[in-house]
């Protein structure tokens, strides 16, 4: 053990030195805008190391791996048409809370992703790992999340034509990226749009019509390691459709996607196969000092896994995020709702609003609604359908001064413990004010104050941060989140960051609450744990 800590730190080490040797030698092979006949080279690194130390309060008495660290080093090469990259992770091992550690190769540095691609005006040609999205995401996305310890990526081939930019097709095969290895499952897909303003020659107008098609296809032959005709799967090829409109106008947008799939399991959890479908739509309003956005969403049974005998958030192949906000503070991020692919209808509101009373002196005010219910009764234990979540919020940014900000923030929050199949759900009233201040140009001072009241679950809370920044290069801050009802629990946090020019290095240590971490609607559980937080960022 110790020597494997030694080696990952050694690893961990030598990039560091590396890195900061270029920082301080502006080692930038090729900025922004440098252009030259021998092409554009572009590189960013990223590690996430944490040391593990036993903390018999929150139960971690004996980590059974003293040292974790992700590392992603992406190298990109353009030269006219031609372009070409690759991605190189380390897990030495896994950090606590990632899937990836789940995995029996979880200590592992290898060639994660790699592509070249050609285009020019019309065609397109790409071989490697692939990331792209069709539709709203509905049937087909893939794409990277560090924060979440996500990839999906396609390992295939991609065609695609566009004619004067008022229709396009596209064709992908390949194998999904299952965590370290590939699936065994192949995925076939095709696109088609057409634009009509394009065609009819509209200024100011879009008008967008999509058509998608995804085949997956894996052998049901598995040593009957699962019984697929008793969970009703007659077929190893699932195929799935859907068609959207897109539409813009003076400030008013509007989507709208309708999606279906054959039979299927939509989870790892599915005890029959089932076919799917799923209706969204989302329209945006803009003008002046108002804009407002409104979504909605049906699913059901619209779960679709990119391996049948894979598991965990990592074996996706469709785009499912919560339609609700998305908080960065501590308190209202206790308890975020994860959206429940055996089906839900689901909606979310916004509205914003600007007072200004000078340059330096306005104020922006935010109103936020979501909820989510079950569709049908085989979903709850009485067969009524049934609340999974609620926010009602508000909150006003207050811009006093050019030196003075204050958001206040209000949340109401209700969420069903059984994801709706018991009777009961949790309240939580959470309230935060957040104060900045500009001492001059180099010295800004931030805090903030969060109070949630609930009578249940483990009912009140209390948490602050404090925040001292020293421009442009370093940044101090502590935060501490205490529960005041059942645990009586101290999670604290203190840290220190340092950046020059496209590097930045980020050194904490604290005590970590076990609970859902969550990047854009898809969450994944981390359990508790204290130590010592490594963050190193670069591009070079």
């Amino acid at each position: 053990m110790a020597t494997s800590v030694s080696k990952s730190l050694l690893i961990l080490t030598g990039l560091m030195v590396w890195t900061l040797s270029g920082a301080q030698t502006g080692m930038v092979v090729n900025s922004q805008d440098t252009r030259s006949e021998t092409g554009k080279f572009s590189a960013s690194l990223e590690s996430n190391s944490i040391c593990y130390f036993n903390d018999a309060g929150l139960g971690v008495t004996d980590p059974e791996d003293k040292f974790g660290s992700n590392s992603y080093l992406k190298m990109d090469y353009v030269k006219g048409r031609i372009s070409a990259g690759l991605q190189i992770e380390g897990y030495m091992p896994a950090l606590y809370g990632f899937e990836m550690g789940q995995q029996p190769d979880s200590r592992k540095l290898f060639l994660a992703s790699k592509y070249i691609r050609w285009e020019n005006d019309m065609f397109s040609f790409h071989v490697g790992d692939i990331y792209d999205q069709m539709g709203n995401g509905l049937i087909f996305r893939t794409y990277e999340d560090r924060n979440l310890g996500f990839n999906n990526s396609l390992e295939g081939f991609q065609t695609s034509m566009n004619l004067n930019n008022w229709f396009t097709v596209k064709g992908t095969v390949g194998r999904p990226r299952l965590y370290t290895s590939y699936a065994d499952s192949w995925v076939r897909g095709a696109t088609a749009a057409v634009y009509l303003n394009e065609i009819f020659g509209w200024d100011g107008i879009l008008l967008g019509l999509e058509g998608n098609f995804l085949n997956r296809y894996e052998s049901l032959e598995n040593g009957g390691l699962v019984d697929f005709a008793a969970l009703g799967m007659e077929s190893g090829s699932m195929n799935s459709c859907s068609a959207a409109l897109n539409f813009a106008w003076n400030g008013l947008t509007f989507k709208a996607e309708y999606a279906a799939k054959s039979k299927d399991l939509y989870s790892v959890n599915a005890t029959s196969a089932h076919k799917g479908a799923a209706i969204y739509s989302e329209a945006t309003y803009g003008t002046g000092r108002f804009s407002a956005a409104a979504h909605f969403r049906i699913l059901d049974h619209m779960g679709t896994m990119s391996s049948l005998y894979g598991n965990g958030t990592g074996n996706s192949l469709s785009y499912l995020p919560a339609l609700t906000r998305q908080y960065h503070y501590m308190l209202a991020n206790l308890n975020p709702y994860q959206v429940n692919t055996r089906g839900e209808w689901a909606m979310q509101l916004d509205l914003f609003y600007t007072v200004r009373k000078s340059r330096n002196q306005y104020w922006i005010f935010r109103a936020n609604a979501s909820s989510a219910t079950t569709i049908d009764g085989t979903q709850t234990d009485n067969g009524s359908k049934r609340l999974l979540w609620l926010d009602v919020n508000a909150d006003a940014e207050c811009h006093w001064m050019k030196q003075l900000k204050t958001t206040f923030l209000y949340s109401r929050q209700q969420w069903s413990p059984s994801h709706g199949f018991q009777e009961g759900t949790y309240t939580s009233n959470i309230f935060v004010v957040d104060t900045q201040y500009k001492i001059n140009s180099r010295n800004t001072v931030r805090g903030e104050v969060q109070y949630l009241q609930s009578k249940d679950y483990e009912r009140d809370w209390i948490a602050g941060l404090a925040e001292y920044t020293f421009a442009p290069s370093w940044s101090v801050y502590a935060t501490e989140m205490y529960n005041l009802g059942e645990t009586k629990k101290h999670y604290y946090t203190a840290g220190v960051s340092w950046s020059k020019g496209k590097t930045r290095i980020q050194l904490s240590y604290g005590r970590n609450r076990a609970g859902y971490i969550c990047s854009g609607g898809v969450c994944r559980y981390s359990p508790a744990y204290t130590g010592v937080n490594l963050l190193l960022t670069s591009v070079f």
